[in-house]
């Protein structure tokens, strides 16, 4: 099978002319100049983006989802090809019904008809991992079943070990594509899909999600049902809503779009500087609008972190950024140890002036977040900084969010929205907020430990006590060792001076 697989990935290589492109990489020109003799009959109308585009979309659903992964790695890919593969969307026919239910009745146990009060044979979504029928629990409660698509595991695990294969090929036959490091970028596709094969895991995203949006005016997440849940079944909550994409409906219910756009980004930085938890994969087909202007996720296969360090840079980058304090960004890379201690302030902070300084001949709300942070990480890529996963993730969901919040307001003043955000979040980091926090984050540790202070502070004087005393008779056996020793120095001493006067007296006599 995989010499088949591997027979028409060489075919649709060579009738899109991504061999060509593979060799556009070996700097000399000569192998590039050899084959172009072997095929001078291929000529390509198409723009090299496009072509590698239509030849991803032609391999299948897991090569459409390598794209879209490639897409967001803007550190090491071209501008044209990583913004031609983000148009790649991952929509492949459904699966029969009648799979669909072989895999719900293998996991229940028991007929569909028996688990379910209602369930909808039609597919209402359908992806290259999973797909969703809607129906109804027995009490009447409206959900979304979400299916591993049957198989996929066998296609994924053929179609990654060719990938593989391809990279190492690449790297060897060509040394000067290791920049663009094909089989790391193998190897964190590979962790990424299967991370989506799991769906209790991306069960426990959503309901982790939902809990830190409980109260939300802004976001709706959709509850899990954990007792029909498992590894290849998914039940959460139906939502119910108009597609964010969709500017005429939502116009038509009413909704105000100058506030969507601006609570998009507030939701995102809540996500972000809040939470350390944000949903990685905020395209429009996983968001939809309710009645009441509040945004629904959906589709939590993908989702970021980040620490108290990554927070604490981003916020910095960003409050120095606009303030043109290029001095405070280089050293905000090197605090976060993200370049080597080693790297020259001043040669840093020129580079990321030089790159930086051209994008505020533009008004500030048509300065793009996510192409910032991306220029900062090419820059900082020359002074040895190895770019974070979580980072790049959060680059991509910017990039996104920016897409979408000046598609529903094109005067989205991104920086005027998220600026007070940062601000504050900064203040409540360094200021008497964030003593007051740390406080009643210790409190609980302090509840248990101070009514055992008197034992330990008993136990500390009583060992201080026994270790003095240990120290006092060290310090009297060797006075007293240094004593014996001082006394048969002397007596050596006048030994010697005996034998010494004895000798001189008989050389005299």
């Amino acid at each position: 099978m995989r010499l088949f697989r591997l027979a028409k990935i060489a075919s649709v290589s060579l009738r899109f002319g991504l061999d060509r492109m593979l060799l556009d990489v070996d700097a000399s020109g000569r192998l590039g100049r050899l084959w172009t003799l072997v095929f001078f009959w291929r000529r390509f109308d198409q723009p090299r983006a496009v072509r590698l585009r239509l030849a991803l979309e032609s391999l299948g659903p897991i090569f459409v989802k390598f794209g879209q992964m490639l897409s967001t790695r803007r550190d090491l890919l071209p501008p044209d090809l990583a913004d031609e593969l983000a148009l790649l969307q991952d929509r492949v026919p459904p699966f029969p019904t009648a799979q669909a239910l072989a895999v719900l009745e293998g996991f229940y146990g028991r007929p569909v008809d028996m688990v379910f009060r209602n369930f909808e044979r039609t597919p209402v979504a359908s992806a290259s991992v999973a797909q969703v029928h809607f129906a109804e629990l027995p009490d009447g409660t409206e959900v979304a079943v979400k299916i591993l698509r049957p198989g996929i595991n066998r296609v994924i695990v053929n179609d990654l070990a060719l990938m593989d294969v391809a990279a190492l090929v690449l790297e060897k036959l060509w040394p000067e594509s290791r920049r663009l490091k094909p089989r790391e970028v193998v190897a964190e596709f590979s962790k990424y899909l299967r991370d989506e094969l799991d769906l209790m895991r991306e069960a426990a995203n959503c309901s982790q999600l939902r809990r830190n949006f409980k109260h939300s005016s802004l976001l709706l997440v959709p509850e899990v049902y954990w007792d029909w849940c498992g590894r290849e079944v998914m039940v959460m909550e139906r939502m119910h809503g108009v597609p964010v994409s969709q500017i005429a409906a939502l116009t038509a219910q009413g909704t105000d779009l100058s506030a969507l756009s601006r609570a998009g980004v507030e939701i995102f930085f809540t996500q972000v500087f809040r939470d350390g938890f944000f949903h990685a994969d905020m395209h429009p087909g996983n968001i939809f609008v309710h009645a009441d202007g509040r945004y629904i996720a959906l589709d939590f296969g993908i989702m970021g972190t980040l620490n108290e360090v990554d927070k604490n840079y981003l916020a910095q980058n960003f409050l120095a950024f606009f303030k043109r304090d290029y001095k405070r960004v280089a050293m905000a890379h090197i605090e976060a140890g993200w370049v080597p201690a080693k790297t020259r302030v001043d040669e840093f902070e020129a580079a990321i002036r030089t790159v930086c300084e051209p994008i505020f001949d533009k008004p500030l709300k048509d300065i793009s977040f996510g192409k910032t942070l991306l220029r900062l990480f090419q820059t900082a890529r020359r002074f040895e900084m190895e770019v974070q996963p979580q980072l790049v993730l959060l680059q991509k969901t910017l990039l996104n969010i920016e897409g979408l919040g000046r598609q529903l307001d094109p005067e989205l003043d991104l920086w005027k929205t998220a600026k007070p955000f940062l601000e504050r979040w900064m203040h409540e980091q360094m200021g008497w907020r964030a003593l007051v926090r740390s406080v009643q984050e210790e409190a609980p540790g302090w509840a248990n430990t101070l009514p055992q202070l008197p034992r330990l502070m008993h136990h500390a004087l009583a060992e201080s006590t026994r270790l003095q005393a240990e120290q006092n008779r060290q310090f009297d056996r060797l006075y007293t060792r240094q004593r014996r020793h001082g006394r048969l120095l002397a007596l050596v001493g006048l030994l010697a001076a005996a034998l010494l006067a004895l000798e001189l007296h008989r050389l005299l006599g």
